[in-house]
């Protein structure tokens, strides 16, 4: 399953079929489902990314495995900051900021702390990798 569109349905069929959990290399880590709106296109769209907790917010990375550009669902975040969560069996609406340094650095630390493979994608390009926090909004 090459297609990357193929593969994030199947791992969505996943994750909702299971209340979250996945096998395969997503196994053991914390997954969310992103819905975007496209910045082009207006149309939703579903991404699974890995994510952890601090605090009240979650935690997300752009990384796209470390590809010279930047993963659609960014754009999509950039243009409209209000999105739609799924964390295991629950949905919710919150609002992205994509972290300014120090703090970008601390939190993409943390996240290689949690998944030592970031660090192999921040290796594989020249871009900073963004960091972005989803606040739930009430």
């Amino acid at each position: 399953m090459s297609d990357p569109t193929n593969w994030n349905k199947a791992v969505i069929d996943e994750f909702r079929a299971n209340a979250g959990k996945v096998g395969g290399r997503w196994e053991g880590r914390t997954l969310l489902l992103l819905h975007t709106v496209g910045a082009k296109s207006g149309q939703e769209r579903v991404n699974p990314v890995a994510y952890f907790r601090e605090g009240d917010r979650l935690v997300i990375i752009a990384s796209k495995a470390g590809a010279p550009s930047h993963p659609a669902w960014y754009h999509n975040l950039r243009s409209n900051a209000l999105v739609t969560v799924e964390v295991g069996a629950e949905q919710f609406q919150a609002r992205a900021a994509v972290v300014a340094e120090p703090e970008r650095t601390r939190l993409f630390n943390k996240m290689v702390e949690i998944s030592p493979g970031f660090a192999d994608y921040q290796k594989k390009t020249t871009r900073v990798i963004p960091v972005i926090t989803l606040t739930r909004v009430e």
